[in-house]
């Protein structure tokens, strides 16, 4: 394993120079042990390396403290606003949003990398957790299904999950929700904004609010399950006080082997077009130039699309185009 160590701290010290993961000659700047933690095999091109690299960065740092995970992205170019042509200029803007100087994000990068290399490490020499389970916390989503009512005085969002045991003993599930307001809003977000109703399977015991717009909340189970038990349960989210944004994703925490998505529209507030979005990056969801396969509405103005095997910290869901804005 240290031998593994050593040479991904190496490669990807390479990496980050110049361009980073947009430089011209990529196929010359992964080397072995990259190509092998990241899936890249002969014959891949330019883009598909970069897709490989970039999808499996990404997913490594999700479990790190957010200064090293931001100075990462920025550092091979991941981050879509720090893909500036010089390794110097991605520091001083990671450096930026960190709120710290030049010579501290070089050592949070320096940091996240020998972090990183010492996960990939782990799953080169068998000893570790794959990347999607990295996360885990004693549970996975085998089923959930969502569906968002925008046809009502307020959005509206059922969830219905199937969740496996992954160890014995387990009495409590940690879930997270984020509100899309708006984000021009001069009033910040506050806990009692979220309004969350267990419909059946256990006790809403804690609501917190862990960002800016992220709801963590902490499900408290009837009776404790074991390996391998599998448990429903079923949420309802409603947000009084606040605008939805034109887009929902599920962005897995944890593995998420199915998640279907139904969104009911309000016939009077049909979008102009709406957009699939599948494995994406979380900031894309708001990007200006919206990406991803065409989706139409019924006669009854519901849409329906699934999803499987999801890559957690990526983007699975829809966003739409109005001509009168947010719900």
């Amino acid at each position: 394993m240290e031998g593994n160590f050593a040479n991904l701290v190496s490669e990807l010290r390479t990496l980050r120079k110049g361009r980073g993961l947009y430089v011209g000659q990529i196929s010359d700047r992964v080397g072995p042990a990259l190509r092998e933690v990241c899936g890249v095999v002969e014959g891949d091109g330019p883009a598909e390396i970069r897709r490989k690299v970039a999808d499996r960065l990404e997913t490594l740092a999700q479990g790190l403290p957010e200064d090293l995970r931001v100075t990462l992205m920025a550092a091979f170019g991941i981050d879509r606003e720090a893909r500036l042509p010089f390794y110097q200029d991605r520091v001083r803007w990671a450096a930026e949003r960190i709120h710290r100087d030049d010579r501290t994000a070089r050592r949070r990068i320096d940091e996240g990398i020998d972090r990183i290399a010492e996960l990939a490490a782990s799953l080169l020499s068998g000893s570790g957790p794959s990347p999607s389970e990295a996360s885990a916390t004693g549970w996975h989503t085998d089923e959930l299904k969502i569906s968002l009512a925008l046809d009502q005085p307020v959005p509206e969002v059922f969830e219905l999950r199937r969740v496996v045991a992954e160890r014995d003993h387990l009495s409590e599930l940690d879930l997270a929700m984020t509100l899309t307001s708006d984000p021009e809003r001069a009033v910040p977000v506050h806990v009692e904004e979220l309004a969350v109703d267990v419909f059946y399977g256990g006790t809403l015991i804690k609501k917190t609010l862990e960002s800016k717009d992220r709801f963590g909340l902490v499900l408290a189970l009837p009776d404790e399950l074991h390996r391998e038990d599998r448990y429903d349960f079923a949420l309802r989210y409603r947000v009084p006080n606040g605008q939805m944004q034109p887009h929902f994703v599920c962005v897995p925490k944890h593995r998420t082997d199915y998640f279907e998505l139904r969104v009911r529209f309000d016939l009077d507030k049909l979008p102009d077009r709406i957009w699939r979005l599948a494995d994406a990056f979380q900031r894309d969801v708001d990007d200006p130039t919206p990406a991803g396969d065409t989706l139409w509405s019924n006669v009854a103005g519901e849409v329906r699309t699934v999803f499987r095997q999801l890559t957690p910290g990526r983007a699975y869901g829809i966003r739409w185009s109005s001509p009168d804005g947010p719900y």
